[in-house]
């Protein structure tokens, strides 16, 4: 792709995984954009002002290349293939192998992220990818189930991590093992919901029968 006419928005998906690549050595600064802006061919100011928010705009152009490399290994046929719990797992143990080649900018990005002034736009990086991830998944909810699903997900998501940083077993086994856990965690809790709202369905309601009141059946 020719950048000398690109968008910032192009330049800034362009970059991303160039930086990622150096910021596991730079850090995520300016150092890292300017070598990766080097590597592309691209002014410095350039880069610069594609990235003025820092490293959190790098941070967050770099995964969201890193979930549409996600969305690209799979088609909607091979997911509707598989149960629900296992499109969750493939998704995310397929976003967790994008990374892996980044991982120590990934312990980098994390570190930056925690810090104080940054921790809602890491809530909002986690929300964004779990949606993602559930709408991979076919799910289509608009009610509050949309915003539970996404909640959980992003919260076993990042936990996920934490484990993926420190895990030196061979293939992330032990990584695997944590989520298959977190993700049977979520299935028994979806199931559980689900049985309540059941038996929520049949009980007595006050509103139904003050309705039936002033509205009687003829």
């Amino acid at each position: 792709m020719d950048l000398a006419d690109a968008t910032l928005d192009e330049l800034r998906e362009a970059l991303a995984p160039a930086v990622a690549a150096n910021a596991a050595f730079d850090g995520w600064n300016t150092a890292a954009l300017d070598a990766a802006a080097d590597s592309l061919g691209v002014d410095h100011d350039v880069a610069r002002l594609a990235f003025s928010d820092g490293a959190v705009a790098m941070i967050d152009a770099w995964f969201a290349g890193v979930d549409r490399a996600m969305a690209a290994r799979f088609t909607p046929e091979a997911l509707a293939a598989m149960k629900i719990r296992t499109r969750i797992t493939a998704l995310v143990e397929t976003r967790l192998e994008v990374l892996a080649a980044d991982r120590e900018a990934l312990r980098r990005a994390a570190a930056v992220l925690a810090m104080p002034q940054n921790v809602v736009r890491a809530a909002k990086l986690g929300w964004r990818s779990a949606d993602v991830m559930w709408r991979l998944a076919g799910d289509a909810a608009t009610d509050y189930n949309h915003y539970t699903k996404r909640t959980l997900l992003a919260s076993i998501y990042a936990a996920t991590i934490a484990v993926f940083l420190q895990d030196d077993s061979e293939g992330h086994a032990d990584t695997r093992a944590f989520l298959g856990r977190r993700i049977e965690d979520i299935m028994k809790f979806e199931k559980t919901k689900a049985g309540f709202l059941a038996r929520a369905a049949h009980r007595p309601s006050l509103s139904r029968f003050i309705g039936r009141l002033r509205y009687p059946v003829v």
